[in-house]
């Protein structure tokens, strides 16, 4: 029910291109609910609502099987299918990428490369969908990805909500590889399958962006994982194989490549060896994309955009707004603030990529999958730009890598409601007729009142996050007409007795 709300809200708030093309922009049944106020706040509240429950959903689910073992797994795995198939039929929410993606797939069709080219060099591009932000930059994916953008974009036809559609195919083709690859991975290092799985994939957070926000990442993510499970299953070459499709969806997954070398190789491997199979899998991967460099016409133009990502954003991480404050002290003293704040942002990449030599140089070598969560890791909390959604990178390897602490876990559930309900302030599509600044105070109030219901006074969630919860008064259930539950047990007694 809670995604169904996700679902019909996002009709009304969700991110939809006013382009001439657009089946539905101006249809009589979905104008009303973007275009007059009822329609939009009612969608609001339901988006709103609707992630709170998903996450209450979620929590409850995870609850309600710590007992059943083996069979617990079956079941997370129906809730992750269950919960995506109403967003299936949803407007993209939390993110406007996959118009962007359509961008650069309609620029490949025009003969031109989205690696020197952004989409604002394309007539329309704004009524089409893709984010102003990114307008100018060059783009970060990988050719195999584009190649699939192009050929979404031509079978569309230059129609939204058709490329969306066939856009959200390769996202949940993503989930899927993900549900069939983390419980295996669990099983073979010993972990628990329904657990990793549900704080991984069943999270509404990853559901709602990679299904509703129809984002790339799952993909990227579930190939990773299918090339950890087929090297720790011997195949070392497929699992090479699928590493280096992963990394032409996404080049951001380079960094998971020296780890992946890591698992094909004992814990006390000598420096020798892991140089041999660090060569043997560049030479593979270095081949697969020169291969789909020379197919799409794009080459090696990835590692430009790759290095430029997130050059049009506003920096707003922590490492961001550090470089940017260096730069203000030193534009007293003369320099650039940009160029200031860039020097400053070359020296923590320098330093991630240090993280990241360190860790797979370590002898004795630790958990190959887990030193993937903390390159990952270092890779994002020291880049200028965070998007929330990266987090969703991180989460699978740590669960496969190692336990959680009971804090940590309430740290990470609180983590995932805040951003999810910043992601639906963030990104409500109403600004055309209505302030958009009114809407995300209320969009932010609800779901904010709501989490808080669930960590403070829920006597079902509360528990969970170290609290006893309290059970509603008399005046509050019949305010809200709500039954009390000993009053209703004792009905049932009655009508049994």
């Amino acid at each position: 029910m809670a995604s169904v709300m996700v679902t019909c809200g996002s009709w009304g708030v969700g991110w939809l291109p006013y382009a001439q093309a657009s089946v539905l922009a101006r249809s009589a049944l979905v104008l009303p609910l973007r275009a007059e106020t009822l329609g939009v706040v009612i969608c609001t509240l339901l988006l709103a609502v609707g992630t709170v429950l998903m996450f209450r959903a979620w929590l409850r689910l995870r609850q309600g099987t710590q007992e059943l073992g083996d069979q617990a797994l079956g079941l997370m795995r129906r809730a992750a299918w269950m919960w995506s198939a109403p967003m299936l039929l949803s407007f993209p929410i939390l993110s406007q990428d996959v118009y962007s993606y359509l961008g650069q797939g309609r620029l490949m069709h025009s003969g031109l490369s989205p690696y020197e080219n952004g989409v604002s060099q394309l007539p329309g591009w704004f009524a089409q969908g893709a984010d102003s932000l990114w307008a100018e930059s060059s783009s970060p994916y990988g050719p195999l990805f584009l190649m699939y953008a192009r050929m979404a974009y031509y079978i569309s036809g230059g129609v939204p909500e058709y490329g969306v559609l066939m856009m959200r195919l390769i996202a949940v083709a993503g989930v899927a590889l993900c549900i069939y690859a983390i419980p295996r991975l669990a099983q073979k290092l010993g972990g628990d399958p329904s657990w990793t799985l549900w704080v991984s994939v069943v999270n509404p957070l990853f559901l709602m962006n990679m299904v509703g926000g129809v984002h790339n990442d799952g993909l990227m993510l579930g190939g990773v994982l299918l090339a950890f499970l087929l090297v720790y299953r011997k195949h070392h070459v497929l699992g090479s194989v699928f590493m280096a499709l992963s990394i032409a969806i996404k080049p951001v997954m380079l960094l998971a490549l020296p780890f992946l070398g890591l698992a094909m190789l004992m814990p006390e491997a000598r420096l020798r060896s892991k140089i041999r199979v660090w060569l043997l899998i560049t030479v593979l991967t270095a081949v697969i994309l020169t291969a789909l460099g020379a197919v799409t016409g794009l080459w090696f133009g990835w590692i430009r955009g790759m290095a430029s990502s997130g050059d049009a954003a506003f920096p707003y991480a922590p490492v961001g707004l550090f470089g940017l404050l260096v730069g203000w002290i030193g534009s007293f003293f003369g320099a650039s603030v940009g160029s200031t704040a860039d020097v400053v942002y070359a020296l923590f990449k320098v330093i991630s990529m240090a993280i990241i030599a360190f860790l797979a140089l370590r002898k004795p070598a630790g958990n190959p999958l887990l030193y993937t969560g903390y390159a990952l890791g270092a890779s994002v909390l020291l880049a200028p730009i965070i998007q929330p959604w990266y987090l969703l990178w991180l989460i699978p390897f740590f669960a496969l890598g190692k336990k959680f602490s009971v804090t940590r876990e309430r740290l990470l559930y609180m983590l995932c409601m805040v951003l999810a309900i910043a992601g639906v302030v963030d990104q409500l599509s109403v600004g055309q007729w209505f302030s958009l600044v009114w809407m995300r105070i209320f969009a932010a109030l609800v779901g904010l009142l709501c989490v808080a219901y669930m960590v403070f006074v829920d006597a079902k969630t509360a528990p969970l996050f170290g609290h006893r919860g309290r059970r509603l008064g008399p005046r509050t259930r019949k305010f809200f007409r709500i039954p009390d539950p000993e009053e209703m047990r004792q009905r049932d007694r009655d009508a049994t007795g």
